[in-house]
């Protein structure tokens, strides 16, 4: 497998396919580097080189006790960037993948990154304070956490359907992309995934995103049940200088796998333009 070992001593997983342009993703909670199956093969069979981890206690990276964290996150995909020495990067992130995104941009700048986006992103700010009305209030991510702890498998697996938009009258489900879902989640670190809420819902990307300084698409589900429209995407795009907003009706959280051939067409025009 290719890891890195980062500062702290953990071992980084990642996926690095192909030739080309480098485009590096990062996964959403709480999965790993194979929820980005659909882009990977289809940006590699385009000519790019495809990269994408898991992130420290997720997938088959190390679970350490501490370092849960964005901060960290963004470290670590710091030294992933270091040590592959790469350059001219597409830095593409879902939901709490895009908080990384904003934090890694924030804390490292944009010297290896050309392009950057957001899918169904955490950001500006999750969880309602004074200064985020339009946040969700505190007992979401309490009820998160309490699902987590007390029967993780059984909450994976009903996590799944409004993740995917499963739960909807008119919704073809695949109970094998179910599957997947849950297999992800159960492969990582309870202790990682559960500190992993308090990183994706209490971490202010506000500063991070006024930071961004090149071009940058944002894409969102009108019917995303995880990351509701109302409180994302359309308050990141006033934040991010040069960024374009695309939202696509009926579809939810999981878009890039439920909607990949259109996700992916459009990730492509935006990468060629």
């Amino acid at each position: 497998m290719n890891t890195i070992t980062v500062k702290d001593g953990t071992s980084i997983y990642f996926k690095d396919w192909g030739t080309g342009q480098p485009i590096v993703f990062c996964h959403g909670w709480p999965l790993s580097a194979d929820a980005w199956d659909a882009q990977m093969l289809f940006f590699g069979q385009h000519g790019y080189r495809v990269i994408a981890h898991d992130r420290r206690g997720h997938g088959r990276s190390g679970q350490p006790w501490t370092g849960n964290d964005m901060d960290t996150y963004a470290d670590d995909l710091a030294e992933i960037f270091e040590k592959l020495d790469l350059k001219n990067v597409v830095l593409v992130g879902h939901s709490t993948g895009g908080g990384e995104v904003a934090r890694y941009i924030g804390r490292h700048g944009t010297k290896r990154v050309s392009k950057a986006v957001l899918i169904s992103a955490v950001t500006p700010f999750m969880l309602q304070t004074e200064t985020n009305p339009h946040g969700a209030p505190m007992s979401v991510f309490d009820g998160l956490r309490a699902g987590v702890s007390s029967n993780r498998a059984q909450f994976y697996k009903d996590l799944s359907m409004p993740f995917y938009g499963y739960n909807k009258p008119d919704a073809k489900v695949s109970e094998g992309i179910r599957d997947a879902f849950f297999l992800e989640g159960m492969e990582g670190s309870l202790q990682g995934q559960y500190e992993c809420i308090k990183a994706f819902s209490e971490t202010d990307f506000r500063g991070d995103l006024k930071k961004f300084d090149v071009p940058t698409l944002i894409l969102q589900g009108e019917a995303d049940q995880i990351v509701p429209l109302g409180i994302s995407s359309p308050i990141t795009a006033t934040l991010v200088k040069n960024s374009t907003l695309k939202t696509y009706p009926g579809q939810p959280h999981g878009l890039c796998t439920t909607f990949a051939d259109t996700i992916n067409s459009d990730l492509l025009a935006f990468i060629k333009r």
